[in-house]
This record gives C-alpha cells, structure tokens and sequence, in this order.
C-alpha cells in the first residue's frame, strides 16, 4: 500500500461505523466512507468536538449536519499551499491519499533533467497539476467543471505558481485527447483521475467501466518518443489495481517497455496504527539512469 508520510496539515485521527475522523489544518471534521464496515472502535477523543459533520441520506445524498467550517481556509503539503471549502458530497475539494502519487511523479520529474511536459485529466482542484509545476513541469490541466478549474487556479497561486507554464481547460478529457492527437502534440508524463460516473460540460455521458480502456488507448497516442511515466487511479470498486495494471501493460509497456506498478493508497489512522484503504493506482513509468534494474 502506498502512503505519504509527509502530511502535517493532514491526520486520518479515527475511523468506525462508516465514517472518517480527520484533522484538516485545525479543523476536526466527520465524513462518510463506505470501507468502513467496522463498528462500535471508536476510541479517539476528538469525535466529540467536530468541526464539521456530514451524513449520508437513507434517501440518497447527504448534507452537512453541523458545520461550523469557514468558508474556506488552507493547508499546506511542503511547499505546496491548497484552499479547502465543504462541497456537496462530502468531499473538500482534496484528496490527501493522492499525495503518494504526487511525490512519486515529481521525484520522477526533477531527475528526468530535460523539460517535461504532463498532461493531466479528469484533474479536478490540481493537487496534481501544482505537484508537477512545483517539480518543474508544464502541464495541461483539463476537466470538465468550470468553478472546479477555478480552484485550481487559486492552489496554483497560493502555491507560488501562478506563472508557472499550466493550461487550464474546461472541456469533456476524451474530446480533448482526441483534438490533441489530431494537433499532433506529445506529452511525457499522463495522468488520469477518472471518476467512477460523470458528465461532461455538454452532457457527454462518462461511466468508467465503459469507456477507460478506450481513454487509455487513445492517451497512449499521446505520449513522446521518450515518455516517462503515464499515472491511471481509480475508486470504483469493480476495477482492482490489477485491472488498471494489465491495461497499461496491454498500451504502454507492449510499445514503450519500462515497468508497471499497481496497488492501493491509503491513509494511515492514528489511533489504530492501521491503514485506511483510498482506492487504487497503476503507474508506469520509465526506467531512469541510477534506477535498481
């Protein structure tokens, strides 16, 4: 499993009966997790004092019980800086366990030492995106939600990079892909966050299952003469890191060689000493001189 221990603006305090205990900067907050199906271990003190509380509906969605959150503040990873806001569906406009890729692509990066350019898709607020600029890349950022992409340019100012070379784009990630192939542009490093079920900003229908291995596919098409690492994650369920492992295999590594690594991220719980499972990631990647062979 792969874990950043980086995080001190970040801690996974406690987990039981379906939620998460977290400390967010200086914020407690409470918030549903469906791989908690452990129950009645809730041991932490803090579960009294949350900030922030959000519960699932038995009628579907959910809603912020109790919120006494700002608006918005800020946490910091290293040197990179991100705005936090309670959204709809639980979520707060961050991934932490991402954090794991975050530093593996950017070590890949600052040794590369030529210019490397990622493309990221399905990019969300740019946790991703402001990694990779901070390391020295040029990324095109792209996702479907206008306010989304927006915060993400506000991460890439607090983060110092507002000049940095990022592109920002509000668009549906295949017809992108599809526009950049017909350009004839290349990219060494792809990474792709795709949800489980979407739309894009006209409607377009995007379901995992369906429609991955085509993206996969054509992205590939994308990648340089000397690519260097190309980055699937995934949270549905059905597809195991194995899944995502042999569609690299099958797309990157028969054409280009280098390695694949797959497994799940996670979060490590304070209380417990144990590990929350986050989902999954497949990384490929090229190996680099001084890399074990």
């Amino acid at each position: 499993m792969w874990h950043s221990e980086n995080w001190s603006d970040y801690e996974l305090l406690d987990t039981s009966d379906g939620e998460r205990l977290e400390r967010w900067g200086d914020l407690i907050l409470i918030r549903p997790d469906p791989q908690i199906i452990w129950r009645g271990v809730a041991r932490h003190p803090a579960w009294k004092h949350a900030d922030g509380i959000y519960r699932r509906s038995s009628t579907g969605g959910g809603a912020w019980v109790k919120n006494h959150l700002p608006q918005s503040w800020n946490i910091s990873y290293g040197d990179l800086k991100f705005v936090l806001r309670p959204m709809g569906f639980k979520h707060t406009g961050l991934f932490p366990e991402q954090a794991a890729n975050w530093d593996w692509f950017s070590d890949l990066i600052r040794r590369a030492n030529r210019p490397i350019r990622v493309l990221n898709l399905f990019a969300y607020t740019g946790g991703a995106t402001v990694a990779a600029a901070a390391a020295g890349a040029s990324v095109v950022h792209v996702d479907a939600s206008k306010g989304i992409v927006a915060q993400a340019k506000e991460n890439a100012a607090l983060s110092g990079l507002e000049k940095a070379p990022i592109r920002y784009l509000v668009d549906d990630c295949k017809k992108l892909v599809e526009r950049e192939i017909r350009r004839g542009n290349t990219y060494e490093g792809i990474i792709m966050d795709p949800p489980s079920y979407g739309r894009g900003p006209n409607g377009e229908v995007w379901k995992i299952e369906d429609s991955i291995d085509e993206l996969i596919t054509l992205a590939s098409r994308l990648l340089s003469d000397d690519p260097l690492f190309f980055l699937v994650n995934s949270y549905t369920t059905g597809l195991s890191p194995m899944t995502m492992n042999y569609l690299l295999d099958l797309k990157v590594r028969a054409r280009f060689g280098g390695v694949i690594e797959s497994g799940e991220l996670g979060l490590p719980v304070t209380q417990t000493g144990g590990f929350l499972p986050c989902g999954a990631s497949s990384r490929w990647y090229r190996e680099q001189k001084g890399d074990r062979t």
